[in-house]
């Protein structure tokens, strides 16, 4: 074996920590590994390289000796004879490739997680509220109670791996562990399978669920029901149920974080004069004051009228745009009353200070465009 030096070999500093130097041992094993180079004998020095070296710099008192003797005081001790961190970063390597590894899974497995998407009004989502859901999912089967053997049996132990849910392949100078192929990682086999639910131990039902949806929820935010996914085949634990929100556009209002916003719509005159309005909010009406002189488009805010945020918070406002809208359907009384109304304002620019303002703009601008 190379006697290069092993921060040199894993491309890190003295300096590095234990989990550097592991992500470093990775990176190289990944890149070098046998299985990966076939017949390709550089590759297979430079593994080996990585190997003797992380086995010294990954153990604590051989790093230590290293690091004050060098390779010297580490003949004594028999460096690059196995370290006691190697068998962890190698299984967490070769589980990356193979599929299994030093911690492989072994009994029955976790049951699948749920999504539900739910519809909610702004209301109900502002105030929260108690739904009943429907959810298809899988469930433990009553007959085996889960066990998927047939009533009066039982699993019998794995004859491959003997129960333990994983089976230890050899390569070349170490072997890898992985998961039972015939087992599937359980250790156990239905030798007489239930005649409900075929030997899976779980069958398909409907089931009916409370959520409490807490006030203040918006779109995107989901809550979890834990052991309310799917039964695990065999026995295995249950998942978890995730709820989604999903809020409905409303017809007045729109939320934005905390607050909300709502276009009010006046009349020319109540712009003009001034006067009070009642507006909704999702707790009942408030009156809005209108100043006289108004322009469409002035923001109103009602502070304390908003969202409660879900976690904690300052409730937020809500904001009432005013929009002036423009009379239709005149009658021929009510054209010549606006008429006689627009002459008795002509020429007389306090009255219209934003478009006498305007035209002044564009005229000088015409007037530079001429000269």
């Amino acid at each position: 074996m190379s006697k290069r030096d092993y921060y040199e070999v894993l491309g890190v500093d003295s300096s590095a920590s234990d989990q550097e130097v592991k992500k470093a041992f990775r990176r190289i094993a990944m890149k070098y590994h046998p299985d990966r180079n076939p017949d390709d004998q550089k590759a297979d020095e430079k593994f080996k390289e990585a190997q003797e070296a992380y086995e010294i710099l990954g153990d604590a008192d051989k790093k230590a000796a290293y690091d004050r003797f060098g390779h010297a005081g580490l003949d004594q001790n028999g460096g690059g004879q196995g370290g006691a961190g190697f068998s962890d970063v190698f299984g967490d390597v070769f589980g990356d490739i193979f599929g299994g590894g030093g911690r492989g899974r072994s009994g029955p497995a976790r049951g699948s997680d749920l999504r539900y998407d739910l519809q909610l009004d702004l209301e109900d989502a502002v105030k929260g509220k108690t739904v009943q859901i429907d959810v298809p999912t899988m469930v433990s089967c009553e007959v085996c109670d889960g066990s998927g053997a047939r009533k009066g049996s039982a699993p019998v132990t794995c004859d491959t791996c003997g129960g333990s849910g994983q089976v230890r392949m050899s390569q070349g100078f170490f072997s890898v562990q992985q998961t039972c192929p015939k087992c599937g990682g359980r250790g156990k086999m239905i030798s007489d399978p239930c005649g409900s639910c075929h030997g899976q131990g779980v069958k398909e039902e409907r089931k009916t669920l409370s959520v409490k949806i807490p006030p203040g929820v918006d779109t995107g935010d989901r809550i979890r029901l834990s052991g309310k996914g799917e039964a695990g085949p065999h026995g295995g634990p249950t998942g978890d149920l995730y709820v989604q929100m999903h809020v409905r556009k409303h017809d007045i209002f729109v939320r934005d974080g905390s607050n909300l916003h709502c276009e009010v719509p006046i009349s020319f005159a109540q712009s003009a004069l001034g006067g009070e309005l009642e507006v909704p909010t999702l707790s009942g009406k408030v009156k809005l004051k209108i100043p006289s002189e108004t322009q469409s488009g002035k923001l109103f805010r009602l502070r304390g009228k908003g969202v409660a945020p879900v976690r904690g918070g300052a409730q937020g406002d809500l904001l009432c745009r005013v929009v002036v809208e423009t009379p239709v359907n005149l009658s021929a009384e009510q054209r010549e009353l606006l008429e006689s109304f627009d002459n008795s304002l002509a020429g007389k620019s306090k009255h219209s200070p934003r478009s006498n303002h305007w035209f002044d703009g564009v005229k000088k601008f015409f007037d530079n465009l001429t000269s």
